[in-house]
């Protein structure tokens, strides 16, 4: 892919793992499939878009999925690992919203959390390390989140984070999923930076 046709905005440095006092970011491998498989079989983290649980196939697909963002990109999502019990709870980080084309080339933070863990800020606090990340290692000028305007959880942590509700927009019906309206969320790096000081 040419860099005139690329879905995101160039970056200076590939992204690497993370980690805050409660997270280990880890770059995602065919060997978190044990681990996620549990999380992305419950209905709850996928109720938006899908309504449903992911079967074990549909989260190796999501991990395939990601490891090859990786390699092309240079980014993507980190799969989230809980310090204290070193168990798998989720996703958060950095993609491409494909599923938006009239705002690429783009980046969105985005987030799902097992909802055994979920009150604990853990979506906040790695959107907050994937926006640092973005804005220093991948130095892109704004980041995007695009949330269901029914999901008032991620609406929260989109404004926890800091970014900005700008406008509804509708996203169109695909195969696994019907039509629906979402709000979208920006951030610039100016903007991060006034908030962080």
């Amino acid at each position: 892919m040419s860099e005139a046709t690329l879905d995101h905005p160039p970056i200076v440095a590939p992204l690497g793992a993370a980690a805050t006092s409660r997270l280990e970011l880890r770059r995602p491998l065919a060997e978190h499939l044990d681990g996620l498989a549990p999380v992305f079989a419950k209905t709850e983290v996928w109720h938006y878009p899908y309504g449903r649980g992911f079967s074990r196939d549909e989260t190796k697909g999501f991990l395939d999925r990601e490891m090859r963002s990786w390699s092309t990109r240079g980014f993507g999502l980190w799969i989230a690992v809980e310090r204290s019990t070193d168990r798998v709870i989720g996703f958060v980080g950095l993609s491409v919203p494909t599923f938006l084309p009239e705002i690429l080339p783009a980046v969105e933070v985005g987030w799902r959390f097992d909802p055994n863990v979920w009150g604990k800020g853990y979506a906040t606090e790695g959107a907050r390390v994937a926006l640092e990340e973005a804005f220093t290692t991948l130095g892109v000028a704004e980041v995007c989140s695009i949330v269901e305007v029914d999901n008032e959880a991620s609406l929260r942590v989109a404004e926890r984070a800091g970014l900005r509700r700008e406008r509804t927009v509708e996203l169109g019906e695909t195969d696994q999923r019907g039509a629906c309206h979402a709000a979208l969320f920006l951030i610039t790096r100016d903007r991060w930076t006034t908030t962080r000081s």
